[in-house]
């Protein structure tokens, strides 16, 4: 049984090419969301290593259960007996020049309980801006959801916010998580818009946690970690820089939402 109110929280950083840096600085911001009363703390794409190039990630590879992000993601979770979901880290595969990128989910007593591979792999051309993802990731398979005590929760990773069709495999979704680490381009132009209505359509409360900021390689990211309720209104936001944002999911809301607009008992399927 869902409880009325969980309070969750994003952390948005300007990671670097360092992990133990990177996780170092992070580790007073989970504090930070704990002590504020969150239940569930959500870390960006790329939390613990945003190198220079894209091999950077390879590089910093972990096998499948082991490795300091992992270790520091069960860590703090036990450490504040909090819900921690790891935006996503390089976990390695049998090709040594690819990972998969994967969001990992600690429960509060430090158990994984979770793990979303990106499915969808971020392309990009434009002017001096260019992303392949496809060369050093290797996509997931499949979605996943777990449940927290606020309800069902869906896993994604930044690019996929652009196929709505992969939060439509769950129904009765409480909250969607975004972990990203959108460009600067491409997020002043896209970034809202598509987070609000992945958040009206789905009738549910959407948290994105971002980097956000000019990273020790030159590159920027749009940062804007947002909290958005069922009705699309942004209820907290940072623009750029390190720091936490937090709000609360209600059971009330959801409620309201859905009985003031029915949609999904709307819904048609045809051939």
């Amino acid at each position: 049984m869902s409880v009325e109110r969980f309070r969750v929280a994003a952390v948005q950083t300007v990671s670097g090419g360092d992990v133990a840096e990177n996780l170092a600085a992070i580790a007073p911001q989970v504090a930070e969301a704990a002590g504020r009363g969150a239940k569930l703390v959500l870390l960006p794409e790329y939390f613990g290593i945003f190198g220079a190039r894209a091999i950077d990630k390879v590089l910093a590879r972990e096998p499948d259960g082991a490795g300091p992000q992992q270790d520091f993601l069960a860590r703090v979770a036990l450490e504040h007996g909090v819900w921690v979901v790891g935006g996503a880290s390089p976990i390695a595969i049998a090709d040594p020049a690819r990972v998969r990128s994967a969001s990992l989910v600690f429960d509060p007593s430090g158990r994984r309980v979770a793990r979303y591979d990106k499915m969808h792999l971020f392309t990009f051309n434009q002017g001096d801006e260019r992303y392949d993802e496809g060369k050093t990731i290797e996509p997931g398979e499949g979605p996943v959801s777990f449940a927290a005590p606020c309800g069902r929760v869906a896993l994604s990773i930044c690019y996929d916010m652009r196929f709505p069709e992969l939060y439509r495999q769950f129904t009765d979704l409480s909250l969607i998580l975004v972990p990203s680490a959108f460009t600067a381009i491409t997020g002043a132009a896209h970034w809202h818009v598509l987070l609000r209505a992945r958040a009206i359509e789905n009738q549910c409360y959407v948290l994105a946690a971002a980097q956000g900021g000019e990273h020790p390689s030159g590159r920027r990211t749009f940062g804007h970690s947002l909290f958005i309720d069922p009705w699309g209104v942004i209820v907290a936001e940072l623009e750029t820089g390190p720091g936490v944002i937090i709000g609360d999911v209600d059971a009330s809301r959801l409620a309201q939402v859905r009985r003031d607009l029915p949609a999904f008992s709307h819904r048609r399927s045809w051939p």
